[in-house]
Formats: structure tokens, C-alpha cells, sequence
């Protein structure tokens, strides 16, 4: 038997993988401000920081997120090859409505608000061009959403519709259930933008 044999799983063997994902790491131009933007938008404390480093967590975890202070670095160009955008998921609608209404209070918006079928999501630019995305999935049964992909809807439009936020946060302040809201084409713009950084 090879080396390479050897390290192969067996056909019944569950595969390995990992069980969480554990943090995310940034180089950042403007540490403090990256710093001071994520803990408005999670709400997290500051675990550790010295002239090299800074960690925050908003749960359990020892940190979640991880900035190098490198004043250095050069502001990256658009037309890159990397990672497009980081997504955090919440556990209702009312918690993603509730975090754009906090968030818009300290003049923190997204530059995006679209119900891509599976999921409803705001997604928002940081301080040093990142994007990440605030999302919430629309079907409580896992199996419900994996369906979406493969609808003859999710094949015609596989990005989703634009929704004026607003407008559904008027309506759920109003009494709609997050059932309602979640619903492809509540509140839709009727109109494709893509993204509007501000």
C-alpha cells in the first residue's frame, strides 16, 4: 500500500470536515477605524489589542475577528482576484430589521438590500472596501431552501430582487410576520441596480 493509498477514506467512512468556522483575519491600512466599524455592526467587544494586532468576538468564541495594524499597505484595486464578500447569518428577519435600524442610527447602511430566493440579506461595505453580507435564510426547513437552486425561478434570475428596506421595515413595524417579508418580491425595488456603495 502507498503513502497516498493509505491516507485515502474508505467508501463508508464519514468524510472529516471542520465544525466551525473560526475566525477571519484583516491586514488593515486604518486599523481603528476597521476596529471601531465592526464593533458597531456586531455589537462586540474588544478581546485584545497592542500596536500589532486587535481581536474581537461578539459570542462565545475567543475571537471571531482579527485585525494586523499595517499602515503600510496600499488600498486595494477593484479589478482583484480574492474573496467577494464575507456572509453572516442571524437567526430571524426581526433580528437583520432590527440590526439595519440600529445600524442606520450611527450612518452605517448597506449598499445592498436583495432577496436572493434562498436568502433575504444587507450587504454592507466596510471601512477598507470589504464586503460582507447580513442574511437570513427564507425557509426554516434546510431542504426547502436547497430547492430554491434548483427552481426554473432560482435558473431564470439566480441573483434575486432588489428590496427598498424601508419599506420593509415600515411593514414590520406595522405587525407583517418575517414569513411575509421573506416572501421573493416583497418590497421590490422593480428595478436592478446592483450594488450602490456608498
Amino acid at each position: 500500500m502507498t503513502a497516498l493509498q493509505s491516507t485515502q477514506p474508505q467508501a463508508s467512512t464519514p468524510p472529516i470536515v471542520p465544525f466551525k468556522m473560526a475566525h477571519l483575519v484583516y491586514q488593515c491600512a486604518d486599523r481603528q477605524a476597521m476596529v471601531d466599524w465592526y464593533r458597531k455592526v456586531f455589537q462586540a467587544r474588544l478581546v485584545f489589542e497592542d500596536e500589532v494586532l486587535a481581536f474581537i468576538s461578539f459570542d462565545e468564541e475567543h475571537h471571531r475577528l482579527a485585525f494586523f495594524n499595517m499602515p503600510q499597505l496600499e488600498k486595494k484595486p477593484e479589478n482583484r482576484v480574492g474573496v467577494h464578500h464575507v456572509a453572516y447569518s442571524y437567526q430571524n428577519l426581526s433580528q437583520i430589521l432590527a440590526t439595519y435600524e440600529r445600524l442606520k442610527a450611527l450612518d452605517i447602511l448597506p449598499s445592498w438590500t436583495i432577496n436572493h430566493g434562498p436568502t433575504t440579506s444587507l450587504y454592507y461595505r466596510d471601512p477598507e472596501d470589504n464586503d460582507i453580507e447580513l442574511q437570513v435564510d427564507n425557509f426554516t426547513d434546510p431542504a426547502d431552501a436547497a430547492a430554491v437552486f434548483k427552481s426554473e425561478i432560482f435558473k431564470q434570475n439566480p441573483i434575486g430582487v432588489e428590496f427598498d428596506v424601508d419599506a420593509m421595515l415600515a411593514k414590520w413595524h406595522a405587525g407583517a410576520s418575517d414569513e411575509e417579508l421573506c416572501v421573493l418580491g416583497t418590497c421590490a425595488t422593480g428595478k436592478y441596480l446592483g450594488p450602490q456603495y456608498r
